[in-house]
């Protein structure tokens, strides 16, 4: 059994939306046992999606189809549905009653146009969408050549609906593929996607089983682990053996698993040695602290968050007296062009003096570079961290990029600490 997911919608092929249903739902998919071979995306053209549904009924089990089915008129899903069959779209009461009640609880008067949204094709059942005014459409249709049915499932586009009828509504009704794929992720920080797959070697070759893949995203290099198999144990045990042997050969280069950030490992760390940390951030603009105050850092309950506090500075001279030791170093930089080394690591020693903590990072300005003006040049930018014992200087060469220069230099503080605190 497989399955391929089709995202409609203008606003996917021209670029101005990014599809992330399809990438959510091919986990989801794979977790029951059924692989996705294809993923299209299609404009909101009455022919153009025809011709995609027509390719995927004859070459797949299972075909998810995401956007479409809004009441304006280029939501053309539940038509197309219908066309594909040879069917009429038929008027389906109970989904216009919840729709006009939908509307009603807002207190809110259901435009006339929304009542599209309650017809189905002929032969098809409605999907409850209890969030919004899309239900979902279930679809069954004969194919030649092949023992089973093709099975359609129209879902809406927007992600929180789309994500609660899989979970609650389709995933319930949803055949089982034989084949149980499981799925790891391991992540890394201070190695390249080239050195790391050349310390990886034999595991990262194509056909090997479990397969590995490597990906790198803002500096953080990414282990995808996927074993097939006729149970979850058969592979797990196959992860769990790659697994031990890319923790042999990686080492201090990982620092998680799924969708752990660097923060999410630093912060615990702190926590559990009773120590506290402030920030002094130039280049980054306060991207640094941002991740270590993120949702999924702070600490609702139980002990305090470690993070005291941090600054956040511009490339002009404070006015007026000095108040803290940062301003005084800032201000001594503006006077007599301290070198830059030197003055982030003087920023992170104030830093940690003003706010009284056990570390503090600083991240110094980015130099003024214009990739396509000077290719050869070499911008640099330094990261410090200070402690009770030293203060740790880190060089950052700003290549690549521009775009992800500020998280690349905010991970490499984190991931300095990181070090420390193993």
């Amino acid at each position: 059994m497989n399955a391929e997911i089709i995202a409609v919608g203008t606003e996917l092929t021209t670029g101005a939306k990014l599809d992330t249903n399809s990438q959510w739902l091919s986990l989801k998919l794979a977790e029951i046992g059924i692989p996705v071979i294809f993923h299209t995306t299609v404009a909101d053209d009455m022919n153009a999606m025809l011709d995609v549904l027509t390719a995927a009924r004859r070459r797949s089990d299972v075909v998810i189809v995401s956007g479409g089915l809004g009441p304006t008129y280029d939501d053309l899903t539940r038509e197309a549905f219908a066309k594909l069959a040879g069917v009429e779209l038929e008027l389906h009461q109970p989904s216009l009653d919840f729709i006009r009640s939908f509307f009603a609880s807002r207190k809110r008067e259901m435009p006339e146009r929304n009542a599209v949204q309650a017809h189905f094709p002929s032969g098809s059942r409605p999907i409850a969408n209890p969030r919004g005014t899309a239900p979902g459409i279930w679809m069954e249709l004969i194919r030649e050549n092949a023992p089973t049915p093709c099975l359609f499932i129209a879902v809406p586009g927007v992600p929180s609906e789309m994500k609660r009828m899989y979970d609650h509504e389709i995933l319930p009704r949803l055949p089982h593929g034989e084949l149980v794929i499981r799925r790891r992720l391991i992540n890394m920080f201070g190695v390249g996607e080239s050195h790391a797959e050349e310390l990886l070697g034999d595991i990262t070759r194509r056909q090997r089983d479990p397969e590995v893949g490597i990906t790198a995203h803002e500096g953080t290099i990414s282990l995808r682990i996927v074993s097939q198999g006729s149970s979850a144990t058969e592979c797990d045990a196959k992860i769990e053996k790659t697994e031990q042997e890319i923790r042999r050969l990686m080492g201090h280069y990982i620092f998680g698993v799924e969708n752990e950030e660097l923060e999410d490992i630093v912060l615990p760390r702190l926590v559990e040695r009773g120590q506290t940390l402030s920030t002094v951030e130039i280049g980054t603009g306060g991207l640094l602290a941002h991740r270590l105050t993120s949702l999924n850092s702070v600490f609702t309950k139980g002990p305090p968050s470690p993070v005291r506090g941090g600054t956040i500075l511009i490339d002009t001279k404070l006015p007026g007296k000095s108040i803290s030791a940062v301003q005084t170093v800032w201000n001594h930089h503006h006077d007599d062009a301290l070198a830059i080394d030197d003055l982030t690591k003087k920023l992170a020693e104030a830093c940690r003096a003003d706010f009284e903590t056990d570390f503090a990072l600083a991240v110094a300005p980015f130099p003024q570079h214009d990739p396509d003006r000077d290719p050869l040049a070499t911008p640099i930018t330094y990261v410090a961290l200070a402690s009770n014992a030293q203060v740790q200087l880190q060089e950052i060469v700003l290549l690549g990029d521009p775009a992800i220069h500020k998280s690349r230099v905010a991970k490499t503080a984190l991931n300095i600490l990181r070090l420390v605190l193993r």
